[in-house]
C-alpha cells in the first residue's frame, strides 16, 4: 500500500486497516517460522506500511480541531 493510497483513506478506516495489517504480518511471521515463506521480504513491506498507517492516524488526530 502506497502512501498516497493511505492518505486516501477515511479517518474512520485507519484503524481497521492496521488491524488487518497485523494479522496478516502475525500469520506471516508464524508461517515463516514453519519455514512456509519463500517471499521473506513481505514482513519488512507489512512492517513499513503499518508505520505509514500509524503515521497517517497520528496526522489526522493531530489535524482535528479540539474542542474547548
Amino acid at each position: 500500500m502506497t502512501s498516497k493510497e493511505i492518505r486516501d483513506l477515511a479517518p474512520a478506516e485507519l484503524p481497521v486497516k492496521i488491524r488487518e495489517t497485523r494479522e496478516q504480518l502475525l500469520q506471516l511471521r508464524l508461517r515463516k517460522q514453519t519455514g512456509q515463506v519463500e517471499k521473506t521480504h513481505e514482513i519488512r513491506t507489512l512492517r513499513k506500511t503499518i508505520a505509514r498507517l500509524e503515521t497517517a492516524l497520528t496526522a489526522s488526530k493531530k489535524s482535528k480541531p479540539v474542542a474547548a
